[in-house]
């Protein structure tokens, strides 16, 4: 099983992505296949930051994670 990667490596990944995409040499077909990795990279990023934030809501005044 593939080790999930962390919000800052996504983060790092996105960042290479934008720094391919602005090359100046890049063809079309590898600037629209790394835009839709990047674009699924994202999709992950924002479900883990909504699960935090879930999270977060749920803590109860003494600290502790309540169900929904």
């Amino acid at each position: 099983m593939a080790k999930e990667l962390t919000l800052e490596q996504m983060f790092e990944k996105l960042e290479e992505s934008i720094e391919k995409l602005e090359q100046e040499d890049i063809s079309l077909e590898d600037s629209f296949k790394i835009y839709q990795e990047g674009m699924k990279l994202i999709r992950t990023c924002n479900e883990k930051i909504d699960k935090v934030e879930k999270e977060v809501l749920k803590l109860s005044e003494n600290g502790e994670l309540d169900e929904f």
